[in-house]
């Protein structure tokens, strides 16, 4: 099936993308910077740039679509919201919602239309458990989804149109978790007001089979609440991550600092929601992760008691055995590091890299000039490697690379899994600056990977 995808550059559109390539289809996706998306996407597309305004053909986008699932928006959660910045949030699920179903209604090969929405449509609802049927709520957010949702009546009744309510998402790699986790792993991590409001969430891989179960089932209709089937109070909610990551918990945050911090958008940590996702399951969906502590477990696995866990990932058009041979060399990482590290290899102890091989190398951290010495603990052409440092600057550093086949090319990733010197005071006064020099090294290394192997 040929999908059109919007925020595929987003936390859920990248993991959704891997699923539906894998699963065999093809991808077309609106992008707003076509340059950066063909580094960011972990995944083959014909890419569109689309602003959300009528400045691009979509019915051109569009041809030989037959499924599109809609993603996009501007995140409620990054700024305060400023009536500026509410008429983003605003716009850009309304007005891009409205312009996607116009050239729907133009295009006679699409046949699905799943958009996002979320449970804010119900506003705060207190201890009641809600259902799809559900009076809506009468807040701002509630307000966008309402009318968020009414934009894809608009499609003609030929195509089947879901919109997927959307709780609490919850991964390692960002959405609601990106600001918790170090904050817990700080041991800052605390209830918000008196804990008791519900919070409703979702694994993201349980959400991105709900997007794909959705796509093939022709029976699935109208909204569905995307949420896990067990609701927790902020209280548990908060009681399962401390203890997923190893720490205790803090001192909990009264409501009145998150008001005066957060302002109105404070509305998303204080409603209470408890929502029910049994319309879904009564369809065949199956959840992966229905109860928090497995959900928690799965997701702070690699970041317990300290330890940090950094994700990069990139597609390239050629098969692994195409572009192996560039990692065997070991003075090659001297061109995928940034300048500002002054990176060089000194030496290596076996002839050619293999299980065991002991690599040594020289560099600079913010003018600290720093010895690092690691050792390749797997070696497996093709498929992948481990690094392991041995000396160096971080407490624990393990560096996982792999080539996974994806269509007619590659997904590389590599999993870094670290830990910090110094223990709490090293997480507290180091972090911030540490987690900003890894990221920077991995986008230095995606645009150089990029150059090197992007046709």
């Amino acid at each position: 099936m040929k999908v059109l995808i919007t925020g595929s550059t987003g936390l859920v559109g990248k993991e959704l993308g891997k699923k539906l390539v894998m699963e065999g289809h093809s991808l077309v996706v609106l992008v707003r910077n076509a340059e950066k998306a063909k580094l960011d996407l972990p995944f083959p597309a014909e890419i569109f740039e689309w602003y959300g305004q009528k400045d691009l053909p979509l019915v051109e986008a569009l041809k030989g679509v037959e499924a599109v699932i809609h993603l996009a928006g501007e995140s409620i959660a990054s700024d305060r919201w400023t009536e500026k910045r509410k008429k983003q949030i605003y716009d850009s699920r309304i007005l891009s919602t409205r312009i996607l179903a116009e050239a729907i209604n133009k295009t006679a090969s699409v046949k699905t239309f799943i958009s996002a929405s979320a449970i804010g449509i119900y506003g705060n609802t207190g201890n009641e458990l809600i259902s799809e049927t559900h009076a809506q709520g009468k807040d701002f957010l509630a307000n966008v989804c309402q009318n968020w949702e009414f934009e894809t009546k608009r499609v003609d009744t030929r195509v089947r149109v879901v919109n997927l309510r959307i709780g609490v998402v919850l991964s390692r790699q960002g959405g609601a978790l990106e600001k918790l986790i170090p904050l817990f792993s700080a041991g800052l991590g605390g209830v918000i007001g008196n804990g008791s409001q519900w919070m409703s969430w979702i694994h993201i891989q349980d959400l991105v089979n709900l997007c794909s179960f959705s796509l093939t089932q022709e029976s699935i209709r109208g909204p569905y609440n995307a949420v896990a089937s067990s609701p927790v109070t902020n209280k548990i909610f908060s009681q399962c991550l401390a203890k997923a990551i190893g720490r205790s918990l803090f001192f909990p945050v009264p409501s009145l600092v998150m008001k005066i911090a957060m302002g109105d958008m404070s509305t998303i940590v204080l409603a209470s929601q408890n929502v029910n996702s049994q319309k879904i399951t009564d369809a065949g969906f199956k959840f992966t992760y229905p109860q928090i502590e497995g959900a928690f477990d799965e997701i702070c696995s690699p970041i317990h008691n300290g330890q940090r866990e950094y994700l990069a990932e990139q597609w390239v058009p050629h098969t692994s055995k195409e572009i192996f041979p560039f990692f065997c060399n070991e003075k090659n990482l001297e061109k995928l590091t940034p300048d500002f590290l002054n990176f060089k290899v000194l030496k290596k102890s076996t002839n050619e890299i293999q299980e065991g091989t002991l690599i040594e190398y020289q560099l600079k951290l913010h003018g600290i000039p720093l010895k690092w010495k690691s050792k390749i603990g797997k070696w497996e052409p093709g498929t992948s490697f481990v690094d392991d440092q041995v000396a160096g600057p971080y407490k624990r550093w393990n560096h996982t690379h792999e080539f996974i086949p994806m269509s007619s090319g590659t997904l590389m990733r590599d999993r870094v899994s670290y830990t910090l010197p110094l223990g709490r005071i090293g997480d507290l006064l180091l972090s911030w600056k540490l987690v900003k020099d890894v990221n920077r090294i991995f986008t230095y290394r995606r645009k150089v990977i990029s150059s090197l192997f992007a046709s």
